[in-house]
């Protein structure tokens, strides 16, 4: 059972307790102020409950049996996920994410924290060469995250997202392995 610990968060596979959570949190809550930032672009069908956890039952595991996500919990309490999925095996890329879906846990380093706990944990549990994310330049937040954990903007495709009728560019970070080691031997 993976488990890493920070001080302000605490990242863990997740419990069928914390998979009916994020169910909550996904498609039950009333003002779903998460949906606003990641990925407002993308549309989402409702799945049932039981697709969902049917879902987390397949999630394919990345290298090493390295699980695919882990739930967020702060100080006991679930508020969000990291994951990570294949982009291409035979070049040892993974794209990477985070939400936390409690608005209270906003701004407050926790999302920072998680993250960098997350890509750590890749890095040093695989052999991956390089991790990515995508976003968009509305969801300022995640921008400044990845960078502060040493990502790096790799590709900006202008207004190909719309959100609120608006467009936006779609944003491409990552970090190479040799990036990593470097930012963690001089720090």
């Amino acid at each position: 059972m993976v488990k890493i610990i920070g001080d302000k968060i605490e990242l863990k596979e997740f419990t069928q307790e914390d998979i009916d959570e994020l169910y909550y949190w996904k498609f039950e809550e009333r003002q779903q102020e998460a949906k606003k930032w990641n990925g407002p672009y993308i549309p989402e069908v409702k799945q049932t409950k039981e697709e969902y956890r049917k879902a987390f039952e397949k999630e394919e595991k990345i290298p090493l049996n390295v699980p695919g996500s882990l739930s967020i919990t702060a100080s006991g309490k679930l508020i969000g996920y990291v994951g990570a999925y294949w982009v291409d095996k035979n070049t040892n890329w993974l794209e990477t994410g985070i939400v936390i879906y409690d608005k209270n846990y906003w701004n407050g380093g926790y999302g920072t924290q998680a993250y960098q706990l997350w890509i750590d944990f890749l890095f040093r549990s695989t052999e991956l060469h390089r991790l990515g994310m995508s976003t968009w330049s509305g969801n300022i937040r995640m921008m400044k995250v990845a960078a502060k954990i040493g990502m790096k903007e790799e590709a900006r495709i202008r207004n190909a997202r719309i959100v609120d009728n608006e467009y936006f560019d779609a944003i491409k970070m990552g970090i190479l392995r040799e990036e990593w080691d470097s930012k963690n031997l001089d720090g």
